[in-house]
């Protein structure tokens, strides 16, 4: 089971590539893989069915196959699969029916539809994913599996995307769905902890035991929120508008997701359940109660339908109300005859949505007041589809017919059980009529779709090649042969009755749920099957009657408008809460964020009501010295508070965070302390670029009464952090974790430096976690910045005019100013060897020779200093992240001594470059243990010798810590490259323009300006 999944999955991964090469004939080479998977499913009969070993080398227990493999064991989730005897019939529908689906699109597509690749890819990959379902024995692998249909469905029905229907419907068909999802993982996770297992077949075994008792409340509960998210897929009452508004989708997808697999879903769920939990409180009134209503509701919109896609649609939701109430009776007859209708179902309505993507593609139209003379263009087509609507409709000797005998019966024995009384009877009842309606709705469709109407021009229909009709027609086949034969149908579904009887003996199972045949003698359940027909041939010859009676009945209430309503009413509630919250005022954001951050953590710690733990000092003994490091940020703090200028402000918040580095070292943690300083300068640095498109000034400051709001707020939060700290400290009632990360360091990680073995083994995944935020921050400054591409295409230095970079543009006359800067450019362009690479760009009077020199001093030294950093942090202080925080140092030296160019002859590489490889470095490192049989982010140590090093030991970790020197110097770059190359760029054009329109003014009111006064400003390539 595992290998299909990953053969699905993997094919559907390629399929783009595939349809590149083979265009729409493509769909052949997806169909051969659950055509392969049905193979194999077949293979798996003996398996499943006679309690032996299947091929795939799972162990078989009690008549069904399983295979596990651990995933996160701390979460209980693994990849459970067990395929039984439900499963087995299940797959039957998605990998058969899914091969005839592809092979259809092979002629309903053309070649020039577009995104063929995509669309062939999300089918193959929902049959994937609804193989993973109904074979997952894990609640939440089923969960998982569960809402990947839910995605890739919204995918399908939004092929059309540039059609608004489409679009609406796709969304429509998300919300509802992921709604119900949502309740269904609820209810699912309270199933499980309730059990104290999370794999299905253990909870079903145990049903009993824990149904009772103190456990019975929280299972109803579970079992109402499970069967809510199986309402809203399968597209029960109230939730069954979205199955029609979903027939935007093409016709391939209606027949695959919303007759074959999809809506079965929630069948599936309930028939799953049934046998644990149909004694549960709310259990019948849900099943039997919306089931019943949803066939009646669709029946009834079914026949004031003039789309025959339509028709089939709303017959889909009557019909998934059918099959809801058959297979949640929890009766062995019932069991029985559920999944006789539910295979049924699936051939017969897959067939008819097939047609009717014939219809419309050859013909260009599906509606019944427009289609005319169609049987005699395609006598096949029509037979074919007279044979499916035949067994919809439940007639004999079809599937349909040996399906609904079987229910007539089931239900004629619910309803002679005292038990049931008065339900039972009038379920039955309903049923009956529900089926009229079917009746009256197949005919309508036959009617609509073939018939020469008086009045209506012939319908002109192209052709239809043998290729375009053989999945239909294969379809409508087995529905024959089904209800000829039912006899291994029987076999297959008898011993999922037997489940409800407690015995898995043939015998006892046939006597108590009956068995599936053609004819079983002149019994009640024919004479309501009479009663059908008589009144569905009555509605039928009464079409024009019953069609004026259904439209003088007012839509007093319409799924649909009802959500559009709730969605309109949505709207206005978030406009509301919007525009009282998102004011555009920094004060307002900040005040409710820490008001809410220290109110509730205060309440928390009012209500406990817990005494302050003891040993608490306000000085560390052993180390004085944090008195200083104390004054310091408290004195950084205070002056950023008072400062008036942006630029101030930014320097006393970097003097506090210099004092918690401070703080680090006196307490012996210099990794901490190293990796502070750094964070703080490259920070500062960036703050700095930023703030240089800002005034200087902090102007339009808060005052008056919001100041002291403000300073309540700030104590308030500060001083509640503090209690909160120490409450957290003296609520300790364990050893820390922390105290065995020495052992584990050097042991497990090979490295005495423990905070980096933290970094790079132990937590690693936190560490994955967190340099991946990396990347997603530096592309989100590079977004601000950056309008078309992240500044990449860097124009070399060697191109640039010298002295043109940040030139001061002058006007005219000869002032002082201008002399002086005349004499600067004399004297640096005497300098022949310029100490920078592209120092010579920048104009001389940006120009700092003693800074130029000082960078050439130590830039090649800084680097090696974080090359050492990041190979030496294994065992003393540094890492990955400190060594790549020095090499940003660096560049950023380089960027402020000679500018955007240098930078650019500094770090010729793309930043996006830098931060993809290294978490590609960081992930090979993570996966390439199990290759070896190993676990994610396991290290290995090696210890070898070499000429000269010595002995080496080495550990694979170091490898991740690469990865996250790479993405911290590639965010660095990223920044430098933004906030200072490209503001740099904007600030010279901007200055450009305004000299140009200077000389301009100049010009027009004093004559020309001389070549020796005037500077012009050489155009260069925009680039940071």
């Amino acid at each position: 089971m595992i290998a299909v999944l990953a053969v699905t999955f993997a094919a559907a991964t390629v399929a783009p590539w595939i349809f590149r090469k083979f265009q729409r004939n493509a769909f052949y080479v997806l169909a051969a893989v659950p055509a392969g998977a049905f193979v194999w499913l077949l293979g798996q009969y003996g398996a499943v069915y006679g309690g032996g070993h299947g091929s795939t080398g799972g162990s078989s227990t009690g008549g069904a196959i399983e295979e596990t493999m651990p995933w996160i064991p701390d979460l209980k989730l693994e990849f459970a699969f067990r395929m039984d005897v439900l499963a087995w019939v299940m797959s039957l529908l998605v990998l058969g029916v899914g091969t005839l689906v592809l092979v259809y699109c092979a002629r309903y597509f053309k070649n020039k539809d577009a995104d063929l690749g995509g669309f062939g890819a999300q089918l193959l990959a929902f049959a994937g994913a609804m193989f993973g379902l109904v074979t997952a024995d894990d609640l939440l692998m089923m969960f998982i599996f569960w809402e990947l249909t839910t995605v890739l469905s919204y995918l399908l029905i939004g092929y059309a995307r540039t059609r608004l229907a489409a679009r609406r419907s796709a969304l429509q068909a998300l919300i509802v769905t992921t709604a119900g999802g949502l309740a269904m993982l609820v209810g699912l996770i309270i199933l499980g902890q309730t059990a104290g297992t999370y794999r299905i077949s253990a909870i079903l075994a145990e049903a009993s035991t824990f149904a009772t008792g103190p456990a019975q409340a929280a299972v109803a509960a579970a079992v109402v929120l499970i069967l809510v998210g199986a309402i809203t897929k399968s597209a029960l009452v109230p939730f069954h508008f979205w199955l029609p508004g979903a027939m935007a989708a093409p016709t391939p997808v209606s027949a695959y997701l919303h007759a074959a697999a999809m809506v079965k879903a929630g069948i599936y769920i309930v028939a799953r359940l049934a046998p644990g939990f149909s004694d549960s409180p709310a259990w019948l009134p849900l099943v039997l109660g919306l089931g019943l209503a949803t066939m009646l509701v669709g029946g009834y919109r079914a026949l004031r339908q003039t789309d025959i896609k339509l028709i089939l649609a709303y017959g889909t939701v009557s019909q998934l109300g059918f099959l809801t109430m058959v297979v949640g009776l929890g009766k062995p007859d019932a069991a029985l005859a559920g999944l006789a209708l539910l295979l049924a179902h699936g051939l017969f309505k897959a067939a008819l949505f097939l047609v009717v993507g014939i219809i419309d593609h050859q013909s260009g139209t599906r509606d019944i007041r427009k289609l005319s003379g169609v049987y005699q263009s395609s006598r096949a087509l029509a037979i074919v589809a007279a044979v499916a609507a035949a067994s919809m409709a439940g007639v004999p000797p079809l599937a349909g017919f040996v399906a609904k005998e079987s229910v007539f019966e089931a239900f004629v024995h619910y309803g002679a059980d005292p038990a049931s009384e008065p339900w039972g009877p009038v379920l039955l009842v309903g049923l009956v009529l529900g089926s009229i309606l079917t009746f009256a709705y197949s005919a309508r469709f036959m009617w609509g779709a073939f018939a020469t109407k008086p009045g209506v021009d012939r319908t002109p229909f192209k052709a239809i090649k043998p290729s375009f009709l053989a999945a239909p027609a294969v379809l409508s086949f087995l529905t024959v042969v089904y209800g000829l034969w039912p006899d291994p149908v029987d076999s297959w579904i008898q011993p999922y009755a037997a489940v409800f009887t407690g015995s898995h003996d043939g015998g006892t199972t046939a006597s108590s749920a009956g068995h599936l045949a053609l004819w079983h003698g002149l019994t009640t359940a024919l004479g309501l099957t009479a009663v059908t027909f008589a009144a569905g041939i009555a509605m039928v010859y009464a079409r024009n009657f019953v069609s004026r009676a259904q439209s003088r009945v007012p839509d007093w209430i319409d799924g649909d408008r009802a959500y559009q309503r709730t969605i309109g009413a949505l709207d206005d509630v978030a406009v509301w809460v919007t525009g009282r919250t998102q004011r555009g005022s920094l004060y307002f954001y900040l005040a409710v964020i820490l008001t809410v951050a220290f109110a509730v953590p205060l309440t928390a710690l009012i209500m406990a009501n817990k005494p302050i733990p003891g040993g608490l000092y306000l000085i560390d003994p052993n180390s004085p010295l944090q008195v200083i490091a104390a004054a310091g940020i408290i004195v950084g703090a205070l002056a950023a508070v008072r400062a008036n200028k942006r630029f101030l402000a930014v320097l006393m918040v970097s003097v506090t965070g210099y004092g918690i580095a401070l703080l680090f070292a006196f307490q012996g943690a210099p990794d901490l302390a190293l990796t502070q300083m750094l964070v703080e300068t490259i920070i500062l640095v960036a703050f700095v670029l930023a703030m240089r498109s800002l005034p200087p000034e902090l102007r339009d400051r808060t005052g008056g009464k919001y100041r002291v709001v403000r300073v309540i707020i700030g104590v308030a939060f500060g001083v509640t952090m503090i209690f909160v700290a120490i409450y957290a400290m003296g609520a300790r009632i364990s050893n820390p974790v922390s105290l065995s990360f020495p052992r584990l360091a050097y042991e497990g990680g090979g490295g005495l430096n423990v905070v980096n073995v933290t970094l790079v083994d132990i937590r690693a995944w936190d560490t994955f976690g967190e340099i991946s935020v990396l990347a997603v921050a530096a592309t989100g400054v590079a977004s601000l910045i950056f309008v078309r591409s992240r500044g990449e295409r860097i124009v070399k230095s060697a191109s640039v005019p010298e002295g043109s970079v940040g030139r001061r543009p002058a006007v005219g006359g000869n002032s002082r100013e201008e002399a002086s800067l005349a004499m600067v450019r004399k004297f640096a362009g005497s300098l022949a060897d310029p100490w920078l690479v592209a120092g010579r760009t920048l104009a001389p009077e940006r120009r700092s020779i003693i800074f130029e020199v000082v960078t050439r001093l130590i830039f090649h030294s800084m680097i090696v200093f974080s090359v050492y950093l990041l190979l030496a942090g294994h065992n003393l202080p540094g890492g990955g992240f400190a060594g790549g925080l020095t090499a940003g140092l660096a560049l950023t030296i380089r960027y402020l001594a000679g500018g955007r160019f240098e930078l650019r002859e500094a770090a010729p590489i793309s930043a996006g470059m830098l931060l993809g490889t290294g978490l590609a470095t960081a992930a090979v490192a993570g996966f390439v243990p199990l290759i070896f049989g190993g676990q994610v982010f396991q290290s290995a140590i090696f210890e070898f010798w070499l000429p000269l090093f010595g002995n080496i030991k080495f550990v694979t970790s170091t490898i991740f810590d690469i990865g996250v020197y790479l993405v911290v110097v590639g965010l660095a770059l990223d920044v430098l490259r933004s906030l200072g190359g490209e503001i740099d760029e904007h600030f010279e054009e901007t200055a450009s323009a305004d000299a140009k329109r200077s000389w301009a003014s100049t010009a027009g009111s004093a004559g020309p300006v001389s070549d020796e006064t005037a500077t012009t400003v050489p155009t260069t390539k925009r680039t940071p």
